[in-house]
């Protein structure tokens, strides 16, 4: 059973995709910053991007009069472009990756929390070894990708709760008594505090993303297979063809058998 804090903010949630978009041109040999208490530095339109965990201390950022907090839970992407001052809070050192890159804009420093910010520390590691040789272009910017990756999807918490939901549901598809009550049992919260995670995650209900992911596989089944109307809606889990006819003309437009016959990737 997996549970939740169900004081948990969900207008928090950062609905974006943060790096979906963005290509890397340079990634510097990543160093270390040693910060002392009471250091105090000023940047002035810095000349690229970087990305600083914290293995131990804490640094505040001020940027037009915002304070941002650098410590071993949270990440921070500096803005290319950008002026800031910081001050050291505790003494503590501060992995950095400076990096410049396209298709990306962002003009203020970010928080990005972390889920296990051990996982990133040793990358850095792993990435700084990478340095010490030539050759290693791909790995190096393969790697950094992956960090990427999952700083995007460390900002969205609540779809790490809702993936045994998620996996359930695509394993169990042609089930249908799939309910809300059910997942709710599952993850051992509330249909109500259920509903929240999904529209705060998919912007969509638990019941609406059920019928969108038996719409899509109806409609792969459709173009994919010689299986008839009846098989497709069973193994969708519909309570019945009519059902299945007529919710899959809502959404799309046509037919199941026009569908099949505009689509279906062969013919006998």
């Amino acid at each position: 059973m997996i549970l939740f804090n169900k004081n948990s903010i969900i207008d928090l949630v950062i609905e974006m995709d943060l790096f979906q978009n963005i290509f890397i041109t340079d990634i510097q040999k990543p160093l270390v910053v040693n910060s002392y208490k009471g250091r105090v530095y000023h940047v002035t339109d810095r000349y690229c991007y970087a990305l600083s965990f914290c293995i131990s201390g804490r640094i505040t950022y001020t940027m037009a009069g915002q304070k941002y907090v650098s410590d071993p839970q949270n990440a921070i992407l500096l803005p290319q472009g950008g002026t800031y001052s910081l001050y050291g809070d505790k003494e503590g050192a501060f992995p950095v990756i400076n990096f410049s890159c396209q298709n990306f804009e962002c003009n203020q420093i970010l928080v990005l929390p972390l889920q296990n910010s051990q996982t990133y520390i040793r990358d850095f590691e792993t990435l700084k070894s990478l340095f010490l040789h030539d050759g290693n272009r791909l790995k190096i910017f393969s790697l950094f990708y992956e960090m990427l990756d999952k700083l995007e999807k460390d900002q969205h918490p609540f779809q790490n709760h809702l993936n045994p939901a998620i996996a359930y549901l695509e394993m169990h598809i042609s089930d249908p008594a799939l309910s809300n009550t059910l997942l709710a049992d599952m993850l051992g919260i509330s249909e109500v505090y259920l509903r929240k995670l999904f529209l705060a995650q998919y912007n969509t209900t638990p019941r609406q993303y059920l019928l969108n992911l038996r719409i899509q596989k109806a409609r792969q089944l459709l173009s994919d297979t010689m299986l008839t109307v009846t098989d497709i809606s069973e193994k969708c889990g519909f309570s019945s063809v009519y059902h299945f006819c007529r919710t899959f003309k809502g959404r799309t437009g046509v037919t199941p058998t026009e569908y099949a016959s505009q689509n279906r990737t062969f013919r006998i």
